[in-house]
């Protein structure tokens, strides 16, 4: 069991990690995040059922561990941190290595919910539409026009500028 939760660790906490932090933009939030998002893991893998992939699974629990701390924030009047750090462009320009990467990261951003997560989970996390419908309890076909919408409002604000 160890060396299966110590594999599931190697093989899907940089793309979790990667996750948090383009939803949080703050890389100490997505250090704690992870931890409490491999917390959850290895303390609920006997609840793991296999409707989906693992990965699948770590980012829906990394998405609702977000939304809660969102939460939380709010409920305490506490500002939601907001500081993108320099470690953060360079996780892009190492992603997508094209000059063009930060400004289509910055437009990513400014995509209102749900698009802005499909679009991440797609590009960056590189899911499949049927994975990325599954983390927001809905079909493959809804995260594949969603998507879509989400291109086609990256190209218009690209336009537009």
């Amino acid at each position: 069991m160890k060396e299966e939760l110590d594999e599931i660790y190697r093989l899907y906490a940089g793309d979790v990690y990667r996750y948090i932090l383009s939803l949080c933009r703050n890389e100490y939030l997505a250090q704690d995040l992870l931890q409490d998002v491999m917390l959850k893991a290895v303390t609920g893998f006997d609840k793991f059922r296999g409707d989906s992939s693992v990965k699948t699974w770590l980012f829906s629990i990394a998405k609702n561990l977000y939304l809660n701390h969102i939460k939380r924030a709010d409920n305490r009047n506490l500002p939601i941190e907001e500081d993108v750090l320099p470690a953060e462009e360079q996780l892009e320009e190492r992603i997508m290595d094209s000059s063009q990467a930060l400004e289509i990261h910055r437009l990513v951003h400014a995509l209102e919910e749900p698009y802005r997560e499909v679009f991440t989970l797609r590009v960056f996390a590189e899911l499949k539409f049927d994975d990325i419908g599954a983390i927001f309890g809905k079909t493959g076909n809804w995260a594949r026009v969603s998507f879509y919408r989400a291109k086609e409002k990256i190209i218009s604000m690209m336009k537009e500028e």
